[in-house]
């Protein structure tokens, strides 16, 4: 996608209704470009972050580095690389500069590479999940408070269009008390797939289950106790899990699956209160049903299905971070969030 083509999104982004979500033009007349640059392409993500991230007039790619040569041979192939600078870890962290660095590495690398780029000082994008040290995701956490830079996480829903809703209706109290949240991401994959999944031992709910997480506790915090249904199959990979999510007057639900076919047409994320309810369904082109036993703002009373923007994936969250990283306005995701996230899904995981 050409700064162009993001721009026109722009537009009919910036007619959104809902509060929580930025216009995607960006802020590119408030200042220099930030300099940024993505250490990584193994990530199943990496190609669509940085083709966002190139996109956005907020920002200024310095260079791309892969190691790895027959990864980088791979992505040369890929429009989304196409022009970008190739370097080393050492140049891109010692380009004068430098604010930001994406990490896009395969996971297991994640939080190694993370530490690197948060201990020279830089913003960090980290994509999911936090790896399978909640202690090293911690310290990672720690030293940019310290250093005063701020973390973006990989999670795709936090500003898609439906999740807007979702969040608007919880924090103005149009669904009342909440008591459930039910949660399903899911998909099928393939044995060549499951082969490069068999390193990590959380199963789909590590893979796939904490975008979904990610979106729970956001609207009710960290749960007071986690319980995970775990299923493998012959492989011994867990591939079909569930957990349930306790807290004082509510509980949620998330079930990830690699086995159901077109598992993704299906994935759905449903608030209820005693006073309403929204259901997203299908996630990345969302349909939204709200259910309301009054009228709130201009939403009638009873089932009405919402028209939501069908936003390009990953372009609102970059904008929105580079105003945080002017201090244009707070950051919403904290250290304490995202650290609440990652032991949940550990947990959800049966990996603690």
């Amino acid at each position: 996608m050409n700064r162009r083509t993001f721009h026109t999104l722009a537009l009919g982004a910036g007619a959104s209704v809902f509060s929580q979500a930025p216009t995607l033009s960006g802020a590119a007349g408030g200042g220099k470009p930030i300099r940024a640059g993505q250490i990584g392409t193994k990530h199943a993500h990496a190609s669509g972050q940085l083709e966002m991230l190139r996109a956005c007039a907020d920002y200024e790619v310095v260079g791309v580095v892969e190691p790895d040569e027959e990864l980088r041979k791979k992505a040369e192939k890929d429009k989304a690389y196409a022009g970008v600078t190739w370097m080393t870890e050492e140049q891109l962290l010692n380009t004068p500069g430098l604010q930001l660095v994406s990490v896009e590495t395969g996971v297991g690398d994640l939080l190694n590479t993370a530490e690197k780029v948060v201990n020279a000082g830089m913003h960090l994008h980290l994509d999911k999940p936090a790896g399978e040290s909640l202690e090293q995701f911690k310290r990672i956490l720690d030293t940019t408070t310290a250093k005063k830079r701020l973390v973006k996480m990989g999670y795709m829903f936090r500003y898609n269009s439906g999740f807007d809703l979702a969040v608007k209706a919880v924090r103005e109290g149009w669904l009342g008390d909440i008591s459930v949240i039910h949660a399903e991401m899911s998909k099928f994959m393939d044995d060549e797939g499951r082969a490069a999944m068999l390193p990590y031992k959380g199963g789909s709910m590590f893979e796939l289950g904490c975008h979904v997480i990610d979106s729970v506790v956001r609207i009710l915090g960290k749960p007071e106790k986690v319980s995970p249904h775990i299923q493998r199959g012959k492989d011994g990979w867990a591939d079909n899990m569930l957990a349930v999510l306790d807290y004082p007057k509510a509980t949620a639900t998330v079930r990830s699956s690699m086995i159901e076919v077109q598992g993704g047409a299906r994935r759905q994320f449903v608030v209820c209160g005693n006073m309403g309810t929204v259901e997203i369904l299908q996630l990345d082109a969302p349909t939204v049903r709200l259910m309301l036993d009054r009228p709130r703002g201009e939403y009638k009373k009873g089932i009405q299905t919402v028209k939501v923007p069908n936003l390009p994936r990953y372009a609102a969250d970059w904008v929105d971070f580079a105003k945080a990283i002017r201090g244009e306005k707070a950051w919403e995701f904290t250290p304490e969030h995202d650290l609440a996230v990652q032991e949940t899904v550990l947990r959800a995981s049966g990996m603690m």
